[in-house]
């Protein structure tokens, strides 16, 4: 299965935080990264007072069922430092399931696709630029769709 991955953060040594979360997903063995965009540097969403982003989008290939990929996205999270003390807070790595064999799932732990994807110019910016062929959730065309915040490539 085809999913698309946003991972992000925006506290210790961002840029090293990235290429490990990209590390592990390539020695994972029911994982394949396809490809990976450019850095985009970000405003924080949500609560402003805190250090900008750097965000990228992956496309993995995957066998993992969707819970099985946020238990695992949330073990790597864990395993380098993610505090999950304030919403929308700081945070060493996020990694968020935008989609997933463009399937529709819904429980209390995940909801794809992601439901705020196509608001967040921090997605959109490096999705586009890996898959700038694509079709969002919505029907429209990515690059028909911004998003708000924004975003600088680095």
């Amino acid at each position: 299965m085809k999913a698309y991955l946003s991972i992000g953060g925006n506290i210790g040594d961002r840029g090293k935080n990235l290429a490990e979360v990209c590390r592990r997903l390539r020695e994972h063995p029911q994982l394949k990264l396809l490809k990976e965009s450019s850095i985009f540097e970000t405003k924080p969403w949500g609560n402003l007072d805190q250090p900008d982003f750097w965000n990228q989008v992956l496309e993995i290939e995957t066998d993992l069922p969707p819970l099985d990929l946020l238990e695992l996205c949330q073990k790597i999270e864990n395993e380098l430092g993610r505090k999950r003390i304030i919403h929308w807070g700081p945070r060493t790595v996020d990694i968020d399931i935008l989609t997933y064999d463009n399937r529709e799932y819904k429980d209390d732990r995940l909801t794809l696709p992601h439901p705020r994807m196509e608001e967040r110019a921090f997605v959109l910016a490096p999705l586009r630029e890996i898959a700038p062929e694509y079709v969002l959730p919505s029907g429209r065309r990515i690059e028909e769709v911004s998003g708000e915040g924004e975003v600088r490539k680095l």
